[in-house]
């Protein structure tokens, strides 16, 4: 049941970050990651309006000037979330570009001379970077491990995790991935960049960091939760379009991928901001191009340019690119099943042993991803180079230190070159470029590259897991391009066509791998166009990836779904279970419902909070007749704020006026609002004497009037749209209602703008209510809310 997957169960975080505990001392699981599968420990965001008396005094004192002005303030940072990520990005890709290059000039300088020494500082180099990078993760940042992005997924989603957002994952993502990707082990950065993007959004969203004392006040402007989540989707989208320098196919990735919610309004911002990473990345590459930033810029703003490739294709090629949608959807649902296994088994045994056994552990995969790397080329025989083609613009072999095709490496000739070190001894970029490449047949052979497909699959899957920032975009573009240029090199010896490159049926390859794996179509599509700038293919990697997600799909979910159901984050996808339409709300709802008198003893409250970890309460009056009321939600948040302030502490278990405006409101909806991936208030951080446990709080003006309920025979199906789609926190489950005051239809709800709001007469064609009705109903405060009146059956208080 959801109310058993959505409570609190956080640990108190420490305030040193010198001082995180190893997993020796405690569990180290709960910083950042989730501790249970049923998703114990996690807690829903409150997307919905609690429509207080501090809510609506507020709004009266906002007018039209004020709306204006936050429209303009989200346009404002959706400018500096787009400036924030591009410049992380352009660190990030300066920084590995450089670290690698740098890794590769030497390790090439001194096998000029021994290979053994060679050797030797290039495991060193990486065991030294990876190691760096596993170290901040441990001791500083341990959420920022991983892609992240089933993390951020499952924010957008509703569900909000304790570290995954905080100043220390973001610096822990940005110089753990140079570490990891640097380190030459088969993950990407990609992935991180995203989650980078969403930590800048909701950093700038909620003001800085107090911690670090890095926070200003002019931006604490956005303090509900739903104003957050379209921050972190500007920020999604950002770091998508710095990673691919893509920025169509970051709005599409947010769109398609990441969020639960979405609208035209949040559109436009989402693509102002890639827009705006866009001009940031292309500007520093400009700049860098002049040899300013050493070994980054050099490959241009389109990371893998195949616009001088095939220029067209046959209908008989149709069929092996159907084959290579089928290998995608194979190779990718695999993929997905085993690292779903072997993280299993690291979240369960290997990783509850401590933070040495993590930093054992990826040192372990850096020294075997570095034997695999440099040894294997030293077994496979040099080929001669091809005759110079000078239209080509390759240079066989290439000058040592440098990138692109044709890498002479353990040869005994100067014109030959190692095919399996083309690809292998490489930075990823570079292989993927020479795998995409055109003009380039018979530039590997097929024993080379099913030798690099085997390899390289069985590190990906190894590594994925381990602690240090991994994306798996770019692993799975070398997979995919792989056996692709295998299907494309059968291909041009079966047809025997001058017009057919291998390097077409790489791409389609690598669109296949990835459609299998994570089962995206449209912004998957898209980025493959955009970072090959070749728009032609755009049929046929449509068709790969329709083929590939199907296949895919016969066989188990997306891999970020798969992740994010191992780490116990209770997604609501977008389709309900065929089971829940035999259910109705009544059969889900908790049995036991904990609520609260409108007029509650402050010991009570106490005690209730301490007894369970809900996170919201029904509020219970009654009526002069006896008869029960439920007049509204209140949230243990707000509760928590009501004791530590105590100013709304009384002597008289009597309700106050309950009319708005006749009592101070003494506080404002910014002070309820919790930050952002923090564990918030708790009940054991409050101290109060025995007086005030003696004393009353009326929670009438403090809570939500106005929550959202279904009846109990409504199916299941409708809840959970319902859910869903609106962003719900909870849900009251009550009789059917005994009567209808009125009915409300679209007609009703087009109102136009130049009407003032006191004088609109909305023509209803719903059933009115009698003039004695309408005094009865408004002789009295409670009797307002007739929905709500009578005795409650169930009430949904998950956190």
């Amino acid at each position: 049941m959801l109310s058993n997957h959505l409570q609190n169960g956080f640990e108190t975080a420490k305030m040193v970050w010198s001082r995180l505990p190893n997993a020796e001392e405690g569990d180290h699981e709960d910083t950042g990651h989730l501790r249970k599968s049923d998703g114990s420990g996690v807690e829903s965001l409150e997307y919905e309006v609690v429509e207080n008396h501090a809510y609506w005094e507020e709004q009266e004192q906002r007018g039209k000037l004020f709306v204006g002005y936050y429209v303009v303030v989200k346009w404002f940072f959706a400018l500096l979330i787009g400036i924030g990520t591009g410049l992380a990005a352009v660190f990030i890709n300066l920084s590995v570009e450089n670290f690698a290059g740098w890794k590769f000039a030497l390790t090439f300088s001194i096998i000029q001379k021994s290979y053994v020494a060679g050797f030797i500082v290039y495991v060193l180099i990486n065991l030294v970077l990876v190691l760096s990078s596993v170290y901040i993760i441990t001791q500083f940042a341990p959420a920022a491990a991983g892609s992240g992005i089933p993390e951020i997924k499952g924010y957008l989603n509703g569900v909000d995790i304790h570290g995954v957002l905080l100043f220390r994952t973001l610096i822990g993502k940005i110089f753990g991935s140079i570490g990891s990707v640097g380190g030459g082990l088969a993950l990407g950065k990609e992935g991180p960049l995203v989650h980078t993007g969403a930590c800048i959004a909701s950093l700038l969203g909620q003001g800085g960091s107090t911690k670090y004392h890095l926070s200003s006040r002019w931006l604490q402007v956005f303090k509900s939760d739903r104003d957050r989540r379209d921050l972190v989707t500007c920020g999604c989208a950002a770091g998508v379009a710095a990673a691919f320098r893509a920025p169509v196919g970051g709005v599409l990735f947010a769109l398609e991928e990441v969020t639960s919610w979405w609208r035209s309004q949040l559109m436009w911002r989402v693509f102002f901001t890639s827009a705006i990473v866009a001009v940031v990345v292309r500007t520093a590459m400009g700049w860098c191009k002049n040899g300013n930033c050493g070994h980054f810029g050099s490959g241009g703003f389109i990371i893998w340019d195949t616009s001088d490739g095939q220029e067209d294709y046959s209908f008989e090629e149709l069929l092996p690119m159907a084959v290579i949608g089928v290998i995608g959807g194979l190779l990718g649902a695999l993929f997905n099943q085993l690292t779903l296994y072997i993280s299993y088994w690291r979240r369960n045994h290997l990783h509850k042993r401590g933070n040495r056994v993590k930093i054992i552990e990826a040192c372990l995969v850096s020294l075997i991803t570095s034997f695999i790397s440099f040894g294997l080329p030293l077994l496979r025989k040099c080929s001669t180079c091809p005759e110079a083609d000078p239209d080509s613009g390759i240079e066989c072999p290439r000058p040592p230190g440098m990138y692109g095709n044709y890498v002479n490496f353990y040869c005994s000739k100067e014109k030959e070159y190692n095919d399996l070190a083309t690809i292998f001894f490489n930075s990823q970029d570079d292989a993927i470029r020479n795998l995409f490449s055109a003009k380039t047949v018979h530039e590997f052979s097929a024993q080379s590259l099913l030798t690099f497909l085997v390899m390289f699959y069985a590190l990906a899957v190894v590594t994925f897991g381990t602690a240090v920032p991994a994306g798996q975009f770019v692993p799975g573009i070398m997979i995919g391009s792989t056996y692709g240029r295998l299907v494309g090199m059968f291909v041009v010896n079966f047809y025997k066509k001058p017009n057919i490159e291998e390097g077409t049926y790489a791409l389609l390859g690598a669109a296949s791998f990835l459609g299998g794996s994570m089962r995206m179509t449209v912004s998957l599509c898209v980025i493959m166009v955009e970072i090959t700038n070749n728009l032609k293919l755009l049929p046929l990697i449509m068709l790969v990836l329709l083929i590939s997600k199907a296949v895919g799909d016969a066989f188990n979910e997306g891999l970020y779904e798969e992740q994010a159901r191992l780490r116990g984050i209770p997604l609501l996808e977008s389709k309900p279970k065929y089971q829940m339409r035999k259910m109705t709300a009544k059969d889900t709802s908790g049995q036991r419902v904990v609520s609260f008198p409108r007029v509650v003893k402050v010991a009570d409250v106490v005690s209730i909070l301490r007894s369970n970890s809900h996170n919201g309460f029904p509020v219970i009056d009654h009526t002069r007749t006896g008869e029960t009321l439920v007049i509204g939600l209140v949230l243990r948040s707000h509760l928590l704020v009501l004791l530590q302030s105590k100013v709304d502490f009384q002597h008289s278990p009597l309700p106050c006026d309950p009319r708005p405006g006749s009592r101070p409101i003494r506080h404002t909806p910014s002070e309820f609002v919790k930050p952002a991936s923090s564990k918030g208030m708790s009940i054991h951080d409050i101290q109060l004497s025995p007086d005030d446990l003696e004393m009353y709080i009326d929670l009438a003006p403090f809570l939500n009037p106005s929550p959202y309920i279904v009846p109990e025979d409504m199916s299941l199906t409708k809840v959970y749209n319902l859910f869903r789609q609106l962003g719900l926190r909870h849900i009251f489950v009550v009789p059917r209602p005994s009567r209808v005051i009125g009915l409300i239809t679209r007609k009703d709800l087009l109102i136009e703008d130049n009407e003032e709001s006191d004088t609109v007469e909305l023509q209803s064609t719903s059933v009115r209510i009698r003039q004695g009705d309408r005094n009865v109903s408004t002789r009295s405060w409670d009797a307002e809310r007739p929905l709500l009146s009578g005795l409650l059956v169930q009430a949904r208080t998950p956190s």
